[in-house]
């Protein structure tokens, strides 16, 4: 069975490219597809395969500045030939679904996220765009959704990696999908003997992670917090924190294995598709306090893994910071470890493996149950003679 797996862009290793190596392990034998192709910044698990970017790879700076090429990507995607593959596995957030497959193909995609600018964040992102482009991208924006619904149709089977992923995957494909949590590398952290006096944030520092709830309720609430990370929020962040709020910048490994094991609890303010994070800090024994929407309703259990607050507000995290600590020593690091290891690695493996199998064999049976074609008969061959003969006879007196 030839093998291709489509990745939407491998310029970094987060939680997209950590699936990507999942599905590598699974299928050592398979080929990688993809929009452009950084191999600086790409594991060696990845590289050891076959990998085929696009024409967009061509272009000066494609590397970088991909995501402004967004107009040519379902160009560069459909002129990818894959024809000649059995089952193609699409990794899919902006976007990889798009390639074509062969009629007898089984295409399977595990969707990150629908295009997050194209559809529930787009006023985020045109808000962000420059002068030009955001002037340019409300008369691009349509007809690139009519292509992303229209390509959701080549598509046997939707894997989503959370329930809010399958509900946005319903809602703007009317497509049903199976949800499966992405692999967490839950065995690099562990629990240590003694926590610190701190709250802790990780991510990207951008303006729907919602740092800024963090930043000023625990500036205000004069309580020490850690934030990791780095982006384009930074300056404004910094300007509004008090000084129990320290920035770290983009830490290395062992400084986040540290601050996960030892912080208090970890605050995810935002709302996520699915949230990696999270889950590293409970593999780690510390309890989460996160805002009650996306992916972490499938990860955190309230009041025994964290605290869940709905109200998404500066108020609103402070009152689920004064809950935690007024039950924070009857959360056990042992049960909360124990709850995060169902995300491992070889659980997502073993799942997916199960979701694809499953799917092949009913692509199976469908071709079985067609009807053979019928035998054509000896004088069909000759329908141009028996029509004439035909006519004549009618005509003969």
């Amino acid at each position: 069975m030839r093998v291709a797996i489509v990745h939407y862009w491998l310029v970094s290793m987060r939680g997209g490219e950590k699936v990507v190596e999942a599905l590598c392990d699974m299928y050592p034998q398979a080929d990688i597809f993809t929009l452009v192709y950084d191999p600086k910044k790409i594991s060696e698990k990845i590289k050891r395969h076959k990998i085929t970017p696009s024409f967009l790879q061509k272009i000066p700076g494609a590397k970088r500045h991909y995501q402004s090429l967004l107009p040519l990507m379902p160009f560069a995607l459909e002129s990818l030939d894959l024809s000649q593959y059995d089952l193609v596995l699409s990794s899919e957030s902006g976007p990889a679904k798009g390639i074509t497959p062969g009629p007898q193909a089984t295409h399977i995609c595990y969707c990150h996220s629908p295009m997050r600018y194209l559809w529930d964040h787009y006023h985020f992102y045109r808000a962000g765009l420059g002068f030009l482009p955001r002037l340019l991208f409300p008369w691009i924006a349509p007809a690139l959704r009519v292509w992303d619904v229209t390509t959701s149709a080549r598509v046997d089977a939707f894997v989503a990696n959370s329930r809010h992923v399958a509900d946005r995957i319903e809602k703007y494909y009317r497509r049903n999908a199976t949800v499966l949590n992405p692999p967490v590398s839950v065995d690099d952290f562990a629990p240590v003997a003694a926590t610190e006096d701190f709250y802790l944030t990780v991510g990207q520092l951008v303006g729907y992670k919602r740092v800024d709830l963090a930043v000023r309720a625990f500036t205000r609430m004069g309580r020490y917090l850690v934030v990791i990370g780095e982006g384009p929020e930074t300056a404004t962040l910094k300007r509004m924190a008090g000084p129990t709020v320290s920035f770290l910048g983009r830490a290395p490994f062992p400084v986040l294995k540290e601050k996960l094991a030892r912080c208090r609890a970890l605050v995810f303010s935002g709302t996520e598709d699915f949230g990696i994070v999270p889950v590293e800090a409970m593999a780690s024994g510390r309890p989460v306090i996160a805002h009650a929407s996306g992916g972490a309703l499938d990860s955190v259990i309230a009041d025994h893994t964290g605290i869940l607050f709905d109200d998404q507000s500066e108020d609103g995290l402070i009152e689920a910071v004064q809950r935690f600590e007024a039950i924070e020593t009857t959360f056990r690091p042992d049960l909360i470890r124990a709850h995060a290891l169902q995300f491992s690695e070889a659980n997502f493996k073993h799942r997916m493996q199960a979701i694809i199998d499953q799917e092949l064999g009913r692509r199976q049976q469908q071709r079985a149950r067609r009807p053979a074609s019928l035998p054509i008969r000896a004088t069909a061959a000759r329908g141009g003679q028996a029509a004439v003969a035909a006519k004549a006879m009618r005509n003969d007196p």
